[in-house]
């Protein structure tokens, strides 16, 4: 079939590739970068990033990357622009020419789209339309578009995890834009045959991590010596996935993924947020 065979010749490939990765400056994007850079040194990365509070050029310390030479035949290079501005997107994408879209630009915290939505929909709705387009009209191979199991809502402790035919119930306005986002990439697909990939993942912890998520919060509270937060009763749970092992599926679902499909994510070792607590204090 047609899209079994584009994605045997995306995997088979042996030549080097040019990956976009939008959002790369920040946690997951940043890793990312650096497992890609690891794992395929071949290849050579672009990341197009806003550098909002959630975007440190630090997480690239040790790299090598020039933050003033713009885009350049490095195998690194950094751009700074909003996926939202159709006008810098185009341009980027004309300069760059990427063979690979890496869509994880995005605003992603809870809170904060409960007391102002309107950025989490320019981001998360608007921005991934941009970036469908330009990609569209560039002739990309394959776009990756990274979302979040928040997308499916609230699912009883008792009942089974969903699955990718799960239906989407997001409760936030950061999980509804993002699933939004998921129906405007799934669409590109389905009207144009674009070569689209989405994947859900549980939630992330590890390095360089932004202080406002959970895990790094309580690991800085207790070395402070500080009261540790607990929301609610702290008996909701959630599957912990470590960032490595996100970018390792997200390598995987880039080179043997179905195009048009849906990947979740996850460790499955869900654990109470308690328990999780009790287990950063106790180290």
């Amino acid at each position: 079939e047609s899209d079994g065979g584009r994605r045997e010749g995306y995997a088979s490939c042996k030549q080097s590739r040019k990956l976009l990765v939008t959002g790369g400056c920040g946690f997951i994007g940043s890793y990312f970068v650096r497992y890609w850079r690891e794992h395929h040194p071949d290849d050579r990365i672009a990341v197009l990033d806003a550098l909002t509070y959630a975007g440190n050029v630090s997480n690239f310390d040790g790299l090598g990357v020039d933050f003033d030479a713009g885009l350049t035949d490095a195998p690194i290079s950094i751009v700074v622009g909003d996926v939202a501005d159709h006008n810098r997107v185009s341009a980027f994408f004309s300069a760059f020419r990427p063979d690979v879209v890496v869509a994880l630009a995005a605003e992603t915290h809870v809170d904060r789209s409960i007391h102002g939505g309107a950025l989490f929909v320019r981001t998360n709705v608007l921005g991934t339309q941009v970036l469908l387009d330009a990609a569209r009209a560039a002739g990309v191979s394959r776009f990756l578009h990274v979302s979040t199991d928040e997308v499916y809502g609230d699912i009883g402790d008792e009942g089974p995890p969903a699955t990718e035919e799960s239906p989407l119930r997001p409760s936030s306005p950061y999980a509804a834009s993002k699933a939004g986002a998921d129906h405007l990439a799934l669409a590109a697909y389905r009207t144009h045959k674009f070569p689209v990939v989405v994947t859900r993942s549980t939630n992330n912890y590890g390095p360089r991590q932004h202080p406002e998520k959970l895990v790094p919060t309580v690991i800085l509270r207790v070395l402070r010596g500080e009261r540790v937060p607990i929301y609610g009763d702290g008996r909701n749970v959630r599957d912990w996935l470590h960032v490595e092992d996100h970018c390792r599926a997200l390598d995987v679902v880039l080179s043997r993924g179905r195009d048009g499909e849906v990947y979740n994510v996850g460790s499955g070792e869900g654990r109470e947020n308690l328990d999780v607590l009790r287990e950063i204090t106790r180290c």
